[in-house]
């Protein structure tokens, strides 16, 4: 039986604000966005009583709370503070799957100092993360990734939840379906249909059934309900994609703008493939209008993408696609992906289903 421990960061890139910034403490923040444009990347537990939330546009943020404070993100420093976090969970075990810079999953089950408790072990972390560097992180512990993610969940802030093999199953079956790891809205909605509202409805259904009704998604659902989930702390994830994009501050409603971006966007997100130095044959272009409807466009090669030539002359199709302009453009972004390394058939940790 494994010992997996998931840590994650209470408001992390906000309470790196309040951490920078002692002026910011105890203020709602918002990190990315402004009262008129952009979008919310996150905000701080202060910020969130009002109804904050990540992903939501700077301007219905303001309204929700007037006395909110936008900062601009800073993800270098982020990344600073993680590679310091990260270190310290090295002192406990080499077996580490990042799920994000202010989340992971540890494997201690053997770790390195021959602790038998994982809960001393996220307790332990817990501290050290708070007396280092001044932060606060919630932790979940059980035998498996999706009862430790779900536990880290339980007590936020600063939360440590244990679901030992003994309670794993009361808890899933009372467990309702749209907490489910990877069950989106749209499955949610159809589970409900089925008449199906917790762990313990879905046990009444066959794996026949629900892979009748969800696809390859109905054998997760029908073991995940059961407590059965044998996946493996991965220390490496491969890289998956290299994007980039940019919300303008005054919408674009002519052609010219809109290419002139583009090619400025597609430029940038050929520096950070060099960065990466991973090249693939999928280039996909986004675009999100004025009223915040998205569209996305691929093209797939039959080789790798190997210049930023090259990369223009596909943008440049992609493009084609979208004109003439069918409303004012909010945001513009570029993705590579289909990397000649990836293996097909890759577990996804993340799976909206």
């Amino acid at each position: 039986m494994r010992k997996i421990i998931h840590i994650d960061m209470d408001a992390f890139y906000a309470s790196v604000e309040q951490l920078d910034d002692p002026t910011l403490i105890g203020k709602p923040v918002a990190v990315g966005g402004s009262e008129e444009r952009g979008v919310v990347s996150a905000a701080s537990y202060e910020a969130r009583k009002f109804g904050v939330r990540s992903a939501m546009s700077g301007k219905m943020a303001a309204r929700m709370c007037p006395d909110l404070i936008f900062v601009k993100p800073r993800f270098q420093r982020y990344k600073e503070i993680s590679t310091a976090i990260h270190k310290i969970f090295q002192r406990y075990t080499d077996i580490i799957e990042p799920l994000s810079l202010d989340e992971a999953f540890l494997d201690v089950t053997e770790n390195k100092l021959q602790l038998p408790s994982a809960t001393f072990i996220a307790q332990s972390i817990k501290t050290d993360i708070r007396n280092e560097l001044g932060l606060i992180a919630s932790a979940g512990v059980s035998y498996s990734k999706f009862l430790a993610k779900l536990a880290s969940d339980q007590d936020k802030p600063n939360g440590l939840f244990v679901i030992t093999p003994e309670e794993a199953q009361a808890y899933i079956d009372n467990l309702p379906v749209e907490r489910f790891f990877g069950v989106g809205k749209v499955t949610a909605e159809k589970l409900h249909e089925l008449q199906i509202y917790k762990g313990k409805d879905l046990k009444g259904f066959s794996r026949e059934q629900l892979t009748q009704h969800f696809g390859k998604a109905g054998n997760f659902l029908y073991e995940i309900c059961r407590g059965i989930d044998e996946r493996p702390v991965v220390p490496y994830r491969e890289r998956k994609s290299i994007a980039a994009e940019n919300t303008f501050a005054q919408d674009i409603f002519d052609t010219n703008g809109f290419l002139l971006e583009s090619e400025h966007i597609q430029e940038m997100l050929w520096k950070r493939i060099e960065r990466a130095d991973k090249k693939g044959r999928t280039l996909t272009m986004k675009v999100k209008y004025a009223d915040f409807t998205v569209r996305n466009r691929s093209k797939t090669g039959l080789g790798i993408i190997e210049s930023l030539t090259q990369l223009k002359r596909i943008a440049a199709e992609l493009e084609q696609q979208f004109l003439p302009l069918e409303h004012p453009v909010r945001l513009i972004g570029f993705q590579i992906s289909g990397f000649p390394e990836e293996e097909e058939g890759t577990i996804q940790l993340i799976m909206e289903i």
